[in-house]
């Protein structure tokens, strides 16, 4: 499942709506904003891992209470929620500086106010983070964190394998299978992967 499928199950489909409208931004914008927006995270998720911080982006999904903020677009939107995304992309993307500069590059190409879109992005990556959590719940990241760490390094290649696009382990094996099905886009690649690069910190 990718994360644009996922967020498509948010509140009944009608979250993108929801989300808009605490904004003031038109549905066909927020959807513009949005496919831009979603798979650029779920990137920014994949390249951490493939740098061997898998478990940096688990511990991103760790804790239910966040899984509200899936089901509620204005919680996702509050305050609170944006600085639940905000604590959300700069682990990902590695500092605010890095998270304003991908709301700032969506603007420029939506042709949308910065200030807006450096609202909006926080509020959708906490329910990307609340959708994730919600699929991935922590018993769940227990169970991959205690397989991860005992498989040595192949269990880390192969997922990485996975997260690239290359064939499983035999049986289905591999120790972060849940993430990387999360992670995979099926297609659904944002127009800013060719840029997500800069809004990387190492």
């Amino acid at each position: 499942m990718s994360i644009m499928k996922l967020l498509q199950q948010a509140q009944g489909g009608q979250w993108l709506a929801q989300l808009a409208q605490q904004f003031g931004l038109d549905e066909s914008t927020a959807q513009q904003l949005t496919q831009m927006l979603a798979p650029a995270i779920g990137s920014a998720a994949k390249q951490r891992a493939q740098e061997g911080e898998a478990e940096r982006v688990l511990e991103t999904f760790r804790g239910e209470s966040q899984a509200n903020l899936f089901d509620d677009p204005a919680a996702a939107a509050s305050g609170a929620g944006q600085a639940q995304g905000m604590d959300f992309l700069q682990t990902l993307l590695g500092g605010k500086q890095e998270a304003e500069g991908l709301a700032q590059e969506a603007a420029n190409r939506a042709g949308v106010e910065s200030s807006t879109v450096a609202q909006f992005l926080p509020a959708l990556a906490a329910m990307v983070q609340g959708g994730l959590q919600k699929n991935m719940p922590d018993s769940t990241i227990d169970g991959m964190e205690a397989r991860l760490s005992g498989s040595g390094g192949g269990g880390l290649i192969g997922m990485v394998g996975g997260l690239l696009g290359g064939k499983k382990d035999a049986g289905d094996d591999n120790p972060l299978g849940p993430l990387v099905q999360m992670l995979d886009q099926d297609g659904d690649g944002s127009v800013l992967d060719d840029v997500i690069g800069r809004f990387l910190r190492r």
